[in-house]
C-alpha cells in the first residue's frame, strides 16, 4: 500500500470564537488521514485561543501557535515555518472544508 504524503492545513486565527471550532473540526475530520492542522492564533482578544487549546488537547493532529498580532500574512508564514507537510493548504478561520476537500 502506497503511503500518503503529509498535508499541512494552516488556519490563521483572529477573533473568530463563533466559527473556529467548526473550522478546525472540518479540517481534522478529512477523509484523507495523513494531515496536520496548524492554527496560528494571531493575538486574538476573544476566546479563540482558549478554544484552540481545548481542541488540541483532544486531537494530536492539531498544533496551536500563539503570537502577538501581526496580520494574516505573518500568521500564514508562521504556520508554514512550523509545518512538516509536503503539501500545504490554507483555510480561513470563518470557513470550513468539506470532508473530502484534501483528498481531492
Amino acid at each position: 500500500m502506497k503511503s500518503q504524503k503529509l498535508v499541512s492545513i494552516i488556519i490563521p486565527v483572529y477573533n473568530v470564537e463563533n466559527y473556529i471550532k467548526k473550522c478546525v473540526e472540518s479540517c481534522l475530520n478529512q477523509s484523507y488521514s495523513n494531515i496536520e492542522v496548524i492554527a496560528v492564533d494571531d493575538g486574538s482578544k476573544d476566546n479563540s485561543g482558549k478554544i484552540l487549546d481545548e481542541l488540541a488537547i483532544q486531537n494530536k493532529k492539531l498544533k496551536v501557535i500563539h503570537k502577538t498580532n501581526s496580520g494574516v500574512s505573518a500568521a500564514r508564514n508562521d504556520g508554514i515555518d512550523n509545518s512538516m507537510g509536503e503539501y500545504i493548504t490554507f483555510v480561513d478561520a470563518d470557513d470550513y472544508l468539506s470532508p473530502d476537500a484534501v483528498e481531492y
